[in-house]
């Protein structure tokens, strides 16, 4: 799906039109929120954030199982496998298993740390302990109440914030914002900007950090030699290619695609025939990098493409390892 662009406007009349039903959707997942969730014998950490798009939650995901290796924990990251076919708890295999069968952000969170896919949260916790976990990182959750969690990290993109304010459809909240900072100890406000202040103005009392996501020096370097035909097909396109300009990359081309979007061999050809023809280097992100590789059709784009691989870089990273472990102990 798309996403509307008065989403991210103030709200108007399109968001008044459709506020009947954001109050019913908001209703409904405010009441799946508040349940106690069951207990899978390890602690749960959440990434979640409280609007539907990208806001940084896998690399965020990615960065906390990576604390807690360097600590001696056995993390598993547990994902619902967004885009792709499985639905069963099943251990992912990152150079076995395709985009279509577990998702895109299955496979990169299986670089890091062994991940579960699975559609029955709880399910999937279980499966992890069973494979040797001892701590699960849950990517994405904190609308889902079945599984308890015993620390919540909402991330939150500061240029774009939480939009006009209002519960899908009306705009792009998850359910809304009180609700969700309940289940919420501890904020992660990602890149530049002032739009997240509406949500640190309503949450004085939760912990905040401040990151950005910081583009690998290599792949800049070889990169900045061509000007690129940039695309993307994640939550927020626009993220991706200023991150690429303000890295140095001239962008001279951009192809914006929906959320977690299956290319086709038409538009693969389409892509390369324009890049080609205007003398450009092909960049795209890891997530579509992710989703492209393995299928035949695309084995032509999956080759000519180049990828800007990112890291989360967190200001007081210290502080969080420290909370981190804090919620671990208790």
């Amino acid at each position: 799906m798309r996403e509307p662009g008065f989403w991210w406007e103030e709200p108007g009349l399109q968001s008044a039109l459709l506020s009947p039903f954001g109050m019913a959707y908001g209703a409904v997942a405010s009441r799946r929120m508040q349940k106690s969730g069951a207990r899978c014998g390890v602690p749960v950490l959440c990434v979640g954030n409280f609007t539907l798009g990208g806001a940084g939650k896998t690399p965020t995901a990615i960065m906390l199982a990576q604390i807690l290796t360097a600590e001696g924990r056995k993390p598993f990251c547990l994902t619902r496998g967004y885009g792709g076919s499985n639905v069963g708890a099943k251990q992912v295999g990152p150079e076995t298993d395709s985009a279509a069968a577990v998702g895109d952000e299955a496979l990169l969170l299986a670089r890091t740390a062994p991940t579960i896919v699975a559609r029955d949260r709880v399910a999937g916790a279980q499966a992890a302990i069973a494979h040797g976990a001892d701590v699960i990182v849950m990517d994405d959750g904190l609308q889902n109440g079945s599984l308890a969690k015993d620390f919540t990290l909402a991330v939150i993109d500061a240029r774009r914030g939480i939009g006009n304010g209002c519960v899908f459809p009306a705009g792009p909240l998850r359910a809304p914002l009180i609700a969700q900072l309940r289940r919420t100890d501890a904020l992660l406000v990602i890149g530049d900007g002032a739009a997240a202040n509406t949500v640190i103005a309503a949450a004085p009392h939760l912990t905040m950090f401040h990151g950005r996501l910081t583009p690998d020096p290599a792949a800049v370097a070889s990169l900045k030699a061509r000007k690129a035909l940039a695309f993307a097909g994640i939550g927020d396109p626009e993220k991706f290619f200023a991150t690429a300009t303000d890295a140095g990359i001239e962008v001279a081309e951009r192809r914006s695609f929906a959320d977690h979007h299956r290319y086709t061999g038409e538009e693969a050809g389409d892509l390369i025939m324009q890049a080609e023809r205007d003398g450009l280097s092909l960049l795209t992100t890891e997530k579509d990098r992710a989703r492209i590789a393995g299928d035949p059709l695309l084995a032509a784009l999956a080759a000519k493409s180049h990828v800007l691989p990112v890291t989360l870089a967190v200001d007081d990273a210290d502080a969080l390892r420290r909370l981190i472990l804090e919620k671990l102990g208790r």
